[in-house]
């Protein structure tokens, strides 16, 4: 199936999302690990209850309202394909979200929570039904289909349609061009069926966001899921203030940018007041030659040789415009990511480099924690416990805050090994336990919970 390019957008496939480390994979099992390198006896664990965030505690912006005011422009005027979209669209009046089919209990959860939140957090009126003629249908597909259509991407959003049969039928129509709109009436979400109960939930959050509001992605983001990085598995505090601004009485759909944009400063004064003070600096806007790198060096067709050197000239591209933060550190980020089976010291240097970019910005708290977990990796080969319980008290907060389980389970691996190199075998292990329910809703099943403690315990080891 041709992807329908003028539809889609949605939430990019990260081929480096999951730890890489320097060992392969030990045998799964779903009661012990092995092997262990320190010649201990394999563990036997009795896994505990999938864990599940309970109520969300998003940061508010910290940003001015006039970056906001920038950015609410390129994400709501134009596509991530840099196509502008003539006119301002959204849902008017109660929205309807209903799931075609069943959907996991998982999921069903998560839903319900998420629209609370757009109710109390955005102001937006929306409920879920059970089927009848929903706004936006949210439906699971067969991974291999799901990739047929938008290659690359991990689940994404079509206007005007109900159901993936009619995204078949119509995806060589302008029917499913977003800039074709004059108003949103229709759209569905397509996720694919294997996603462990993380990735549905952030799969839910990213597309349905775009459904209702913004369609563009922006990597210079820092606190937001409309950036490509990933970094941010649940709508942010940012996300919520845009799509309460998306939802203003004072605009409609219909309007031009100028016509939106000449409203929105006094807007953001209403419901962002603590923004009112400076502007701010203007970020330069992402070109498309480092979007392209970092697209390659993502994956897709390309050869390891192909993506590393993709990597190293989105570095280059950043370094040579100046830029800092999330852009620079993600390029440095997917560039050690990339090098580890090539070149670990080179790994090391650009986690480094990315740690560094990301620095002590509150709004890049979880960016560091992903480098954190890497740099862990190096510093548990070092036999380093105390750089490894530094790098991770941080980094576990973080992950906490932001509602990613895969990355707190995985922080928490890694504390519990520096533990038991401690010689504090009772809270290493008390603490991998803890580790184990948050595995569940991160990696999906117990063999996959078990594999990436595999992989951790599994680390070679310099000598004493």
């Amino acid at each position: 199936m041709t992807a329908p390019r003028a539809g889609v957008t949605g939430r990019r496939y990260l081929a480096l999302l999951g730890l890489v480390l320097l060992a392969a994979c030990a045998p799964q099992t779903q009661t012990q690990i092995m092997p262990r390198p320190d010649g201990m006896v394999p563990i036997q664990l009795d896994f505990p209850p999938m864990r599940r965030f309970a109520a969300p505690s998003p940061r508010a912006p910290s940003r001015p309202n006039a970056q906001i005011a920038r950015d609410f422009a390129d994400l709501s005027f134009q596509l991530e394909s840099g196509r502008p979209i003539p006119v301002f669209t959204r849902f008017e009046g109660p929205i309807t979200v209903a799931f075609n089919g069943a959907a996991p209990a998982a999921l069903a959860a998560d839903l319900t929570a998420l629209l609370a939140r757009l109710r109390a957090e955005a102001g937006i009126d929306i409920r879920q039904i059970q089927g009848g003629d929903a706004a936006i249908r949210i439906e699971l597909v067969p991974p291999r289909q799901l990739q047929r259509a938008a290659p690359g991407a991990a689940c994404f959003v079509v206007p005007r349609v109900r159901d993936w049969a009619e995204l078949r039928r119509n995806r060589q129509s302008p029917l499913i061009d977003w800039t074709t709109l004059q108003i949103r009436e229709q759209a569905a979400v397509f996720i694919p069926q294997d996603a462990t109960p993380q990735e549905m939930r952030d799969c839910l959050h990213e597309e349905l966001a775009q459904a209702l509001g913004p369609l563009n992605d922006l990597y210079h983001l820092p606190d937001s899921v409309f950036n490509d990085d990933n970094m941010h598995a649940v709508l942010t505090g940012f996300d919520m203030l845009i799509l309460r601004l998306t939802y203003a009485p004072e605009l409609r759909s219909g309007m031009t940018q100028a016509e939106v944009m000449a409203l929105v400063p006094g807007l953001l004064a209403r419901m962002n007041p603590a923004g009112a003070a400076g502007r701010g600096p203007v970020t330069a806007p992402t070109t498309r030659d480092w979007t392209g790198a970092v697209i390659t060096a993502l994956g897709g067709t390309a050869t390891p040789a192909l993506r590393r050197q993709a990597a190293a000239r989105a570095v280059a591209i950043g370094q040579a415009r100046g830029w800092t933060g999330t852009r620079q550190g993600f390029a440095q980020y997917v560039f050690g990511r990339l090098q580890i089976g090539t070149d670990p010291g080179l790994a090391l240097g650009a986690f480094n480099a990315a740690a560094f970019a990301y620095g002590d910005d509150p709004d890049l708290r979880i960016h560091a924690a992903h480098v954190a977990a890497q740099q862990a990796a190096f510093a548990l080969i070092a036999r380093d416990p105390e750089t490894i319980l530094a790098l991770t008290a941080p980094a576990i907060t973080a992950a906490r805050d932001h509602e990613n389980a895969a990355l707190l389970s995985i922080l928490m691996m890694f504390r519990a090994e520096a533990l038991d190199l401690q010689g504090q075998p009772e809270a290493a292990m008390a603490l991998r336990l803890d580790s184990l329910g948050w595995g569940l809703y991160g990696f999906g099943d117990r063999d996959a919970v078990i594999s990436r403690l595999n992989e951790i315990a599994s680390l070679p080891r310099l000598p004493s």
